[in-house]
Parts: C-alpha cells; sequence; structure tokens
C-alpha cells in the first residue's frame, strides 16, 4: 500500500435534489450536511456550479462557500467547480483571494471546462472550444497568482491589460488549486503542466489515453516533467458514490430509488446521457454494486474499495464521496457518520497507537492481574493492623 500517513476525506457536492421538492430546504440540506461533516472531521468540501437541468442547484459556489464558512470551523472548502470559461480569469481570481482571506485560509480553488453542455449552450458557448478557454483562462490565473509583473493578455474571449490582482491571497504563495478531469486526459494533463493537485472520478472515461488510473495518473508526471514541475500523489483526490449503512442489504434498499431517479431521471432523460438498456432503472443499483463502481454497503466495503483504488491508481492522497441524497436525510447524515467513525481511521494512522496499547496491556494483563490482587492483600492486611 502506497497511502499518505493522513488520507483526506470530503465530499463533492453538486448538489443533486430530485424535481418536486421544496429547493429552498435542498439548499439548506446542503449546508446543514457541510457543518454535520465539519463536526465528524472530514476534511474539504467542494461545492459545484450549475446553471441549468433542474438538479443541480448552486449557481455560484463562492456564494455558498461564504455563507457556510460562518457555519463551519475547520473544513476547507472548495468550489468543485469553478467553471472556468464562463468567467473572467481576474474576477475569478480576485473572488478566490477574497474568500482566502474571509475564511482565514480554508479555500481551494477547484477548477473545470463546465459540465453541462446546456450552461455552454446558454451562454453561448462552443462546448468545443470549453477545455481550451479552461487553458487559457487556468495559464492566465496562474500568472497573476505568482507573477510579480502585470499580465497582458488577449484571447478571443478575454481581454486583459495591466492586470494585477488587488488582494494578495491569504495563504501564501496562494491557495491549493485542483484540476478535474475524466471524460478526456485534459484535465489532468493541465494539472501537470502547472504542478497543480486534481479530481478525478474513481471509474474514467478509459479511452485510448488510459486503461487505468494509474496510466491515467502517468499523464500528468510526463506534463509535469515536460513543464519542470511537480505532481504529488497526496494531491490527488479519487471522487466515487458511497452510500453506507448497518447492513449491505439495508443500505441497497434505501439507496435503490434514490439512484434510479438519479441515473435514470437526470442523466439519462434530462441531460441525455447514453441510456443503460440492459437493466431495468430500478435493477441500476445491482450492476454498479456488483461491478464495484458504487460503493452501496458497510464500511467494512469501503475499506475494501479504497484498497482496490489504491492497487489499482498506485496511490492517491484523498477520497471524495459523491452527495447524491440516495436515502433520505437522517440515513445520508448517517452514512456521512458511518465513513468518519469506521473508515477514516483505517486510513488516518488514528488507530495504531490505540492497538499497540491494547496490546502492550494484554499481553501484561495477566502479570499486572496479579499485582493488583497482591495489592488490595496487602491493603487488607495493613487496614487489620490499624
Amino acid at each position: 500500500m502506497v497511502f499518505p500517513k493522513r488520507m483526506k476525506f470530503g465530499t463533492f457536492l453538486a448538489p443533486f435534489h430530485r424535481l418536486g421538492e421544496n429547493p429552498t430546504l435542498g439548499l439548506e440540506r446542503d449546508l446543514e450536511l457541510v457543518q454535520w461533516l465539519d463536526y465528524l472531521g472530514y476534511d474539504e468540501a467542494f461545492i459545484g456550479e450549475h446553471h441549468s437541468g433542474g438538479w443541480e442547484t448552486i449557481s455560484s459556489p463562492e456564494l455558498f462557500i461564504a455563507s457556510v464558512a460562518e457555519r463551519t470551523r475547520h473544513i476547507k472548502l472548495g468550489t468543485g467547480v469553478m467553471s472556468l470559461p464562463y468567467h473572467n480569469p481576474l474576477m475569478a481570481v480576485n473572488r478566490m483571494i477574497q474568500l482566502d482571506h474571509i475564511t482565514r485560509g480554508r479555500v481551494i480553488l477547484g477548477v473545470g471546462p463546465g459540465a453541462l453542455a446546456s450552461d455552454a449552450y446558454m451562454l453561448g458557448i462552443d462546448p468545443r472550444l470549453q477545455r481550451k478557454r479552461m487553458e487559457e483562462s487556468l495559464d492566465v490565473i496562474m500568472e497573476l497568482l505568482l507573477s510579480k509583473d502585470p499580465v497582458t493578455v488577449e484571447t478571443d474571449w478575454f481581454k486583459l491589460q495591466e492586470a494585477r490582482t488587488h488582494l494578495s491571497p491569504y495563504t501564501q504563495p496562494h491557495f491549493p488549486i485542483v484540476v478535474a478531469n475524466s471524460q478526456s486526459p485534459s484535465g489532468i494533463a493541465l494539472a501537470g503542466k502547472h504542478g497543480l493537485g486534481t479530481l478525478s472520478l474513481s471509474e474514467i472515461n478509459r479511452g485510448s489515453h488510459a486503461k487505468s488510473l494509474s496510466s491515467f495518473w502517468t499523464i500528468a508526471e510526463e506534463q509535469a516533467a515536460k513543464h519542470n514541475k511537480t505532481v504529488s500523489r497526496d494531491d490527488w483526490r479519487i471522487v466515487i458514490i458511497v452510500h453506507l449503512a448497518d447492513s449491505k442489504k439495508e443500505a441497497i434498499k434505501q439507496a435503490r430509488e434514490g439512484a434510479k431517479l438519479w441515473q435514470y431521471d437526470y442523466f439519462e432523460q434530462t441531460m441525455g446521457f447514453d441510456q443503460s438498456h440492459d437493466c431495468n432503472p430500478e435493477e441500476y443499483i445491482d450492476r454498479m454494486v456488483d461491478t464495484g463502481v458504487w460503493v452501496i454497503g458497510t464500511p467494512d466495503d469501503l475499506v475494501k474499495k479504497i484498497n482496490e483504488l489504491d492497487q489499482e491508481s498506485g496511490g492517491f492522497g484523498g477520497l471524495l464521496v459523491i452527495s447524491t441524497e440516495f436515502g433520505n436525510r437522517q440515513q445520508v447524515m448517517y452514512s456521512h457518520e458511518l465513513l468518519a467513525r469506521y473508515v477514516m481511521p483505517q486510513f488516518q494512522g488514528s488507530l495504531t497507537s490505540l492497538e499497540n496499547s491494547a496490546k502492550w496491556t494484554s499481553e501484561k494483563a495477566p502479570m499486572l492481574w496479579d499485582l493488583r490482587k497482591q495489592s488490595l492483600k496487602i491493603a487488607s492486611k495493613d487496614y487489620k493492623k490499624k
């Protein structure tokens, strides 16, 4: 195993709220969830940006972060992700610097090209240009953060003249930055180009560019070497769907309806993803669990999956659970609690000293128990002499 000494755990909060429910309460549940994760000791929460589709109801992760930062103490808060082609890079970086200050260094800039073609369409952006524009934007953002000189640049979609960031970042030299990737090699290549962290779905689009998570990571290392940068597996986060309960049977029962709505109603019927013709929508969860793509089960099932991902990837530094609301409010909260109680300690080194102490005490127990009995006898004799 090549795990870091302390693996990071967090959530990837798009969010996903099914139609027909009160959207205001959905946003309140999102705030409540991040507060709960903060209490449980999760490390990170990444908040999405979406503008269409009906389910993913947060349009400004920065506004959400500003709100939830006041309700939390420790958890780091990231954009998950800011869709760079939708924003002027100077405005984007200045907003993040402001959040860096008001959170006292608890923000992470997560970037991507924009996940929803419907968002790009409304903005008049050709989806075929999104990844190119993301790279142009991130190149400028890094220059604004690291260069002492003003930045002048002109592309076919933005122009900067002697631009500087207004505030300097609270975190020096700047807040952490991660690049999302799943469907193409462009994201992880861009992370390598700038020596940044990365977010990857556990099941990547395994086209000709990568046959495994390990070969996917090789792209980052190759690009980093090409641009005289370095990348660390500790900054590589794997994103996965998880719902836990006290038994696997119970977890699948809780999640079945929500999984059907999530995959069939949203991704297939609303977003137009390829349909799963080989199974009924109600049976989709069984296929995803049987193939190991999702972890719907117990904490032990998730521990097993993390070890499998470690072997497949060659090592990574963080696990992000996609917030799906597969169960009801109480079941979702309990799922995160089970992860914090029984999974996190296995990968954060917090059990080692306790286990060593228990083993040492057990080995000494006969001798110590005999001394205790002798001590009681002596005490009794001393009392009788008085």
